[in-house]
């Protein structure tokens, strides 16, 4: 048994200690807003905040998140930064099959958070690791600009 900080809430998981975050989410707590890509750590699709910075749930354990916050797709625009980024996802229309996108949002979001102005060449190193399987690249960092002026 475990007690995680999710959205802000204590919640206890009967769960083995290795078992990733992912799993806890979506099979003990029912929050399928985070989704399993590839369960390697390659595609974000499970990404998920730890203390405000992104990380891949499908390989971090329980264990890691004990006394850390998480906050998942699900919470993240009770945040001023995550509403910015919510809002301008659909203000581009950035989802096609939308498979990818709450892995995207939540990578966009902890960008912001740590840099509320970020390049190109920023926004192309922290959204890195999601792939978007639809090619809306463009309209992801149109989006995560919008956001940032929307925000500044």
């Amino acid at each position: 048994m475990a007690t995680l900080n999710i959205n802000g809430k204590d919640v206890q998981v009967d769960v083995d200690d290795s078992t990733p975050i992912l799993w806890a989410l979506r099979d003990t707590l029912g929050m399928t807003g985070t989704k399993f890509g590839c369960g390697a750590a390659l595609c974000g699709a499970c990404t998920v905040h730890m203390n405000g910075a992104a990380i891949r749930s499908c390989v971090t354990p329980i264990a890691a998140a004990a006394g850390q916050k998480i906050t998942t797709i699900e919470a993240v625009t009770a945040e001023r930064v995550g509403k910015a980024v919510h809002e301008a996802w659909v203000k581009i229309d950035v989802a096609q099959c939308g498979y990818c996108q709450s892995g995207q949002i939540m990578s966009a979001t902890a960008l912001l958070q740590a840099n509320p102005r970020p390049s190109d060449a920023d926004i192309d190193a922290a959204m890195a690791g999601n792939i978007c399987r639809c090619g809306t690249y463009a309209r992801i960092r149109g989006a995560i600009k919008d956001a940032a002026a929307s925000l500044a």
